[in-house]
């Protein structure tokens, strides 16, 4: 394998950052970044950069922005780049057929789940949702379908009781940026060989929005913990105090056996706990609509919330 290898990374979100810093330590070139088109975002609408763009930007690395990768003009940029592979990691659109065969080892990717389970935008959130003890990452040489390519090599963490979204995100990050540099290598020379993905096995993480942590206190004590810890920080899990929206940051299930119903404020002074269909949870953080995020007990301080209150 030639150590020059020239890559064309894609990647557009906080994701794709440790993939181009991992890249920037490595013996390959690396010669252009492609990433989403600059949007206004905010209140403001302002025009600001993605996360990768920022970091390829501050590598030194040239950076193409297409509206659509099937533009033929895009096309022909990255052909005069005569790019040997394509490395992947939340780009943000889908790459045709006509792009992944531009280079001659095609194009691998990182996702943030263990295939084939968890297909698709939102792994790492609909994973810790769903309670999974452990979570990790694959590197798949793409096809044109979604997250359906054969498997180059998998690496995993355990889910542990104060893991949120945002912790294991970044986690994972790391992980698949150094799984990737490791099986490089090996796919070019051959010396790894694909696994194909079973079908049998396969699931999809459907996108996340502010709806998603929308909490019913009806549910079970762990279904409420893994929609809190699974939508830690974005898009947060909430609920209704006095017709305000709250989200609930931060959770520790409860051995309860009361009657109240679900939603009860079981306890207000130094700790904020509610009934949940099988038991209660207290909550270690909260934040108001347009406020600062704030611990339990320093929230509670001031404020009229009484024992009895029911949240919605």
């Amino acid at each position: 394998m030639k150590k020059n290898l020239r890559i064309v990374a894609f990647g557009s979100s906080e994701f794709s950052c440790p993939m181009l810093d991992a890249l920037s330590h490595s013996d390959y070139e690396i010669v252009a970044l492609v990433t989403q088109p600059d949007r206004p975002s905010g209140r403001k609408q302002k025009i600001r950069f993605l996360p990768a763009k920022e970091k390829a930007l501050a590598l030194g690395y040239p950076v193409l922005q297409p509206e659509k990768v099937k533009d033929p003009t895009f096309l022909e940029t990255l052909r005069e780049l005569q790019p040997d592979l394509f490395v992947v990691a939340a780009y943000g659109q889908i790459l045709t057929e006509e792009l992944l065969n531009l280079p001659p080892y095609g194009a691998l990717n990182i996702h943030g789940s263990l295939l084939p389970a968890y297909r698709g935008a939102a792994p790492i959130h609909r994973a810790l949702m769903d309670g999974c003890p452990e979570i990790g990452v694959t590197i798949m040489k793409m096809d044109t379908g979604m997250d359906t390519g054969d498997m180059l090599a998998k690496d995993c963490i355990k889910v542990e009781d104060h893991t949120t979204v945002g912790s294991a995100h970044d986690q994972l990050a790391e992980m698949g940026a150094k799984l990737l540099l490791e099986t490089i290598e090996g796919y070019v020379k051959g010396t790894i060989q694909p696994e194909k993905q079973d079908e049998a096995l396969a699931t999809y993480a459907e996108k996340v929005d502010r709806d998603t942590g929308k909490i019913n206190w009806a549910d079970s004590t762990e279904t409420i913990v893994n929609l809190i810890q699974g939508t830690d920080p974005y898009p947060g899990a909430y609920t209704t105090l006095d017709g305000v929206k709250m989200k609930c940051f931060g959770a520790e299930a409860l051995a309860y056996s009361g009657s109240e119903k679900p939603g009860t404020v079981l306890q207000s002074k130094d700790a904020l706990i509610i009934k949940t269909s099988d038991g209660a949870l207290t909550l270690k953080e909260v934040q108001l609509a347009g406020k600062r995020r704030m611990d339990a007990p320093s929230f509670l301080l001031g404020r009229n919330i009484e024992k009895g209150m029911i949240l919605s």
